[in-house]
């Protein structure tokens, strides 16, 4: 049996201890400015995720370092979340996200949230601007679907991270903007922008930075407190690169390269470590690095798009088609298609 984490046994002794609370115990605890009388979502699907309201803190002041300087803490190989904006380019290494999940920050003149849920592998960057506001998010501790709940501080709703929508509060129904990103190697971010800025830890000695608290979870045979539906014929936790509806294992590009879909062209290299493998993200597997372009007027350019585990994309996207490698093997079912 793979050995539990502490942040698992911690958030397996909350659970247990809070299933049942519902916005009744939310209102009267956390949660007194949320306006519970909104939601898009059954509330009954929401549980607790072991954490209480910024339990895992979010980053909200971010400090910076030139690659060169970054190079020396950051591996080659490590995973990091680019960004370019309007000529400036920054990298948010998941050694950071992934023990705070909300980066909250401005590039280029652009107010973001740079997300990372761990539990469903999701590193999705948004505009903080609503509706003329710019919003500050936050970590609500609660799950839904395994995904990362948010919450704004500015009128307390709840958002899901996979979507980029309220759904809980003032705000429910209400959605971000997705910004084009990608999740690369420090290397080849380095290489394809050195004059870039690289992230750095404000207080190093905060959290185990480097370390990685879900310990050969992308190779586990479920993911944590997750109650929904898996496709068969492919692993819960097999990442999966989605466009919109449409998706493709990582094992099928990794053998083909590149497919084309519409104007779209989607390419795997080697050369990016598993943050969610070895207890040193720096010793994870090679999981391979993903660039998602769209052919604009001007030449391609970075579409956005989700590298995300196989259960959370078709919770999120049940209508979704996924693509896999079906060589040698049987004619899968829907959602899976060959190819």
């Amino acid at each position: 049996m793979r050995r539990l984490t502490a942040l698992f046994i911690a958030a397996l002794i909350a659970v247990a201890g809070g299933a049942e609370a519902g916005p009744a115990k939310w209102a009267a605890g956390d949660w007194p400015h949320t306006n519970f009388t909104k939601h898009s979502v059954p509330l009954g699907e929401i549980m607790s995720g072991g954490v209480g309201k910024d339990g895992i803190p979010p980053v909200d002041e971010p400090e910076f370092e030139n690659v060169e300087a970054a190079a020396a803490r950051v591996s080659p190989q490590e995973p990091v979340v680019s960004l370019s904006v309007n000529g400036a380019a920054k990298a948010y290494p998941l050694s950071i996200l992934i023990w705070h999940e909300i980066v909250n920050d401005e590039i280029g003149g652009v107010p973001v949230a740079v997300t990372f849920c761990p539990l469903c592998n999701a590193a999705i960057v948004y505009d903080r601007r609503v509706n003329g506001r710019t919003l500050d998010f936050g970590v609500t501790g609660k799950l839904r679907k395994s995904d990362l709940v948010m919450w704004d501080r500015q009128t307390e709703s709840w958002w899901q991270q996979f979507l980029g929508e309220a759904i809980v509060g003032e705000l429910t129904g209400a959605r971000l903007n997705v910004i084009a990103s990608r999740v690369e190697s420090f290397e080849r971010f380095a290489g394809r922008r050195p004059d870039g800025l690289c992230l750095r830890p404000t207080y190093p000695q905060l959290r185990a930075y480097g370390r990685n608290p879900y310990v050969r979870y992308d190779s586990a045979p479920w993911p944590f407190l997750y109650r929904g539906e898996s496709p068969e014929g492919i692993a819960p936790l097999a990442r999966v690169v989605a466009v919109g509806d449409v998706a493709w294992s990582m094992d099928l590009l990794r053998k083909r390269g590149m497919v084309k879909h519409g104007s779209y062209a989607i390419s795997w290299s080697p050369g990016q470590a598993s943050a969610l493998d070895a207890a040193d993200i720096a010793d994870g597997r090679d999981i391979g690095n993903i660039v998602v372009q769209e052919m604009g007027p001007k030449g391609p350019v970075d579409a956005p798009h989700s590298i995300a585990f196989v259960f959370a994309y078709h919770a999120f996207r049940p209508k979704g088609v996924i693509h896999v490698d079906c060589d040698g093997g049987r004619k899968p079912a829907r959602p899976l298609k060959c190819g």
